[in-house]
């Protein structure tokens, strides 16, 4: 079997050096495109996915180009002669931050994915493409699903949770929700109109080793920084909103079980799904079970669009290519709590 071609943008980031490494140790040619702004990005004073980018030096199968999704150029030198799948990682993913800043969020994850969509079809029409989208796409239409309280969460009623098949349309989303909205629908055209293999996935929650959270972004693993350096953690509303959280080693596996697949444009909610949810107050008391640390937390008003529940319906994706989490939520939280230790001059 001849070695697979394959473009990792947003490559020093979580999901793509993690996809990066995957694909390198099953012995394909890697290239990753990443501009490096995410420390920029969000207020941070020191090197965060530069880590990532130098981490990944020891493959000697991964090219790295700095560059950014918005400059043609920088994507074409990237692509090169052609790629055969690429997974597009790339975008700036605060929600606060596109509220602040609409314009640049707009530039990155909409103009952004349009232009790396645009390149592919023009170098490598028959390329297989592979879109990070959010659960966010479905916006407020989530918060119209009734919910039960209890001592320290929220949930659905009747045990519902969110499928494919929700609405995207006619409710509000954040600037973040409506830019990478326009992705999800950009990328699901292309291979309607062009005839790019396509997958969109509305990604849930999800984390692992080499994240740098912060407190706009990344909530798992900056409140295992926090607890780990003596940091205060701020809850933002009572504590009880739940997620399903989903390990980046399983996302990685499901994107590879839609490239090797024989489906040509399809979309699916991947997440933990209800075995793997968490709510903030049940993860600060595993935080304490775990680290045995005391944990300095504050409360403070609601944010604007912080859904109270959402929870993955992984049923399609589970039937149609074979998938499902194997790395459960503790676990997984195990697993950076020991990274962050055996790292902790990053982030003191």
């Amino acid at each position: 079997m001849s070695q697979k071609r394959i473009l990792i943008t947003g490559g020093a980031g979580l999901v793509g050096s993690h996809t990066a490494e995957y694909y390198a140790q099953k012995g394909e040619q890697v290239t990753i495109l990443d501009n490096l702004m995410r420390s920029k990005l969000f207020g941070y004073d020191k090197e965060s996915v530069e880590y990532n980018w130098n981490y990944l030096d020891k493959y000697p199968n991964i090219k790295k180009i700095k560059g950014d999704i918005r400059n043609t150029e920088d994507v074409k030198k990237a692509l090169g002669d052609g790629m055969d799948v690429i997974i597009h990682t790339a975008g700036q993913p605060g929600v606060g931050f596109s509220i602040d800043n609409p314009e640049e969020d707009y530039s990155i994850n909409g103009f952004g994915t349009f232009n790396v969509l645009e390149c592919a079809r023009k170098v490598c029409p028959k390329t297989t493409f592979i879109y990070c989208s959010t659960n966010k796409v479905y916006g407020e239409n989530v918060e119209k699903i009734p919910l039960v309280e209890s001592e320290k969460r929220y949930e659905f009623e009747g045990g519902k949770i969110v499928s494919e098949t929700m609405s995207i349309d006619h409710c509000g989303h954040t600037p973040y929700g409506a830019s990478k909205f326009m992705g999800d629908i950009y990328t699901q055209e292309y291979g309607y109109t062009f005839g790019l293999k396509t997958c969109v996935f509305r990604m849930s929650c999800i984390f692992g080793t080499r994240q740098f959270g912060f407190e706009d972004q990344g909530w798992l693993a900056w409140f295992i920084i926090a607890t780990l350096t003596n940091q205060p953690i701020t809850i933002y509303g009572d504590g009880k909103q739940v997620r399903d959280v989903l390990y980046v080693e399983d996302l990685v596996k499901a994107y590879d079980a839609f490239v090797e697949s024989d489906f040509d444009h399809k979309v699916y909610n991947v997440g933990g799904g209800m075995p793997n949810t968490l709510s903030l107050l049940e993860f600060v008391d595993i935080l304490k079970e775990e680290t045995g640390n005391d944990i300095n937390l504050k409360f403070a008003d609601w944010r604007l669009a912080d859904q109270k529940v959402y929870i993955s319906d992984i049923s399609k994706i589970k039937e149609e290519l074979g998938w499902s989490p194997k790395v459960s939520a503790r676990d997984g939280i195990i697993k950076i709590i020991n990274w962050v230790k055996e790292n902790k001059e990053f982030f003191n």
